[in-house]
């Protein structure tokens, strides 16, 4: 479940305002100068032409950089992406977010647990105060307009954000009960995790050396804490770890790495909910699995969520 609303990636958000920003600064070289003055007119559009130049070299790296990195990910092992895994993986997820080894069974689940994210829905978790279940009724729409949901999207917008119920009462549980019912819909609460949130931390960990366990150990952070760059998201709480570790990749031990990884987590829960939040998902449960050399997630498997014990054979 998402603490935190979806935010852009520090590279993302700084390509957007770049290009927003060209466009302005060419009218203003055309706006300041009369048409006498030409040979300014003419240097103002030669940096224009300079600065475009650039943006189009580092897209072009960027793309060149992904392109090597997705090649890298496909050379690998599947790891936590091998379908009994993300079984796995998801089982204990589930776990943790709605206390059962069964998570086929949490499409249709509904509750506002009074955590300050509004509704909170599905299979990991979405909140109508995050901005992901917005999105997954919006993509949803798209492909399957008229559904049960549709209708409450103007009201999903108005408490993105939010923790408010504004306009969603005291329809709209029923209505993601009856749309969970329908199959397209638990398709595309799968597709929107994998796209959110599996897909990557997995993608991010592998290219961080990180075998099975510390991709699912991401994967579990993903879903937490949201895929945001504030520093209590999981990207600001990756970026918090490699200030004190290094990743394999970097030439780090695994081990050394997941367990600053896992402290700075347990840190930030603590931030978002008070001393006294529960973070047995991490003690008896993700920390249990490294201390004990398990870095394949391999099964059998036994651990502890809020005092109850599960076992996957």
């Amino acid at each position: 479940m998402a603490e935190t609303p979806l935010t852009l990636s520090p590279m993302k958000r700084a390509g957007c305002l770049l290009f927003v920003t060209v466009p302005v600064a060419v009218t203003a070289v055309v706006y300041l100068f009369s048409p006498a003055e030409s040979g300014s007119r003419d240097g103002g559009s030669t940096t224009a032409a300079a600065q475009s130049q650039d943006q189009d070299a580092r897209a072009a790296k960027e793309e060149a950089e992904r392109e090597a990195d997705d090649a890298a990910v496909a050379s690998m092992p599947p790891g936590l992406a091998a379908p009994e895994k993300k079984e796995l993986a998801q089982k204990i997820v589930t776990s943790a977010e709605s206390a059962t080894l069964d998570w086929r069974s949490q499409y249709g689940s509904i509750e506002d647990t009074g955590d300050g994210d509004g509704y909170t829905a599905g299979i990991v978790g979405f909140c109508t105060g995050t901005h992901d279940l917005l999105t997954l009724v919006e993509r949803y729409t798209k492909d399957h307009p008229g559904n049960g949901l549709a209708r409450y999207l103007p009201a999903l917008r108005e408490v993105d954000g939010t923790d408010s119920h504004e306009g969603l009462d005291p329809g709209f549980t029923a209505a993601w009960r009856a749309e969970a019912r329908v199959e397209a819909f638990r398709e595309a609460q799968e597709t929107e995790r994998d796209r959110v949130y599996f897909d990557p931390a997995v993608r991010l960990a592998k290219l961080d050396g990180l075998g099975t366990l510390g991709q699912f150990v991401y994967y579990d952070a993903m879903v937490l804490h949201g895929p945001d760059t504030d520093p209590d998201g999981f990207y600001g709480l990756r970026e918090r770890a490699m200030e004190e570790a290094d990743t394999p990749a970097q030439g780090g031990e695994e081990k050394a790495y997941l367990d600053i990884f896992l402290d700075v987590r347990r840190e930030a829960m603590e931030r978002a909910k008070g001393p006294d939040r529960d973070t047995s998902r991490i003690d008896t449960a993700q920390r249990r699995f490294l201390h004990d050399g398990n870095t394949g997630l391999d099964t059998p498997l036994q651990w502890q969520v809020y005092g109850e014990t599960y076992r996957v054979p």
